[in-house]
């Protein structure tokens, strides 16, 4: 019966060994998070194209007739996706057959700058500074949550490794326990939830200062400025990541 126990227990461990190497030598050829990571870069130039588009921004400069900013959108738009075929192959297909250019994108963009200039400030600025102070928060307690569950695991393995002592004959399964740390700080690893959470706390902050300069923006010139610079600093944070996927 002892062997039998034994026997089914290092079988269950050199089952649990070889599920990992699979799923390790499976993320190492896929790469499915870099893929991710492009998904989300290609979906975020279609979407700073359609925000410059709706602003009037450069380079749709509100003093462009329509139709000419809308040839130019179009332009821009197929430029992005031909850069990025193969990323743009590997996205859902429900959105291929919806309008590129929309009806409520021309409707904006026929505003007045001061209707413009309040619709970005709302839908863009404060909902993109939102966005990354949520992610930060989340990963910071995520982040809290499983260092705590890894100490707990460090602790119980203490714990079993001293009451060996007391009672060396019993069985204590300290191996595993060492093995499910050790994963936890594996996975916090990949996830990368203090990296995440500084990049996010500091996209955030600068976004907060877009704010005020855009409520001193006067004109079409300095509102194009504006949402070109704002746009870039939306943007810089998914392509510092991207950078780092690819190392």
């Amino acid at each position: 019966m002892e062997f039998f126990a034994g026997a089914t227990f290092y079988l269950i461990y050199a089952c649990v060994f070889l599920v990992t190497l699979f799923v390790l030598l499976s993320r190492a050829a896929i790469k499915p998070e870099q893929d991710w990571y492009r998904c989300r870069a290609l979906a975020e130039s279609v979407k700073t194209l359609t925000w410059r588009y709706m602003m009037g921004a450069q380079p749709f400069s509100a003093s462009m007739e329509l139709t000419a900013a809308r040839q130019e959108f179009r332009q821009h738009l197929e430029r992005t996706f031909k850069e990025n075929q193969s990323t743009a192959e590997k996205m859902v297909t429900e959105w291929s057959d919806a309008d590129q250019i929309t009806a409520e994108m021309d409707r904006v963009r026929g505003l007045s700058l001061t209707d413009r200039k309040k619709i970005y400030a709302d839908d863009r600025v404060s909902e993109q500074r939102s966005w990354y102070s949520r992610k930060a928060s989340a990963n910071r307690k995520t982040g809290h949550w499983w260092v705590g569950v890894g100490i707990l695991a460090y602790c119980v393995a203490a714990l079993l490794a001293l009451s060996r002592i007391e009672f060396p004959h019993w069985y204590w399964p300290i191996q595993p326990v060492i093995v499910f740390a050790s994963s936890i700080i594996g996975w916090m690893h990949i996830k990368k939830f203090s990296e995440l959470k500084a990049a996010y706390t500091v996209a955030a902050h600068e976004i907060g200062l877009i704010k005020p300069r855009l409520e001193d923006v006067n004109n079409e010139l300095e509102f194009s400025a504006c949402v070109n610079d704002a746009e870039l600093a939306f943007s810089r944070e998914h392509t510092m990541w991207i950078a780092r996927q690819s190392n």
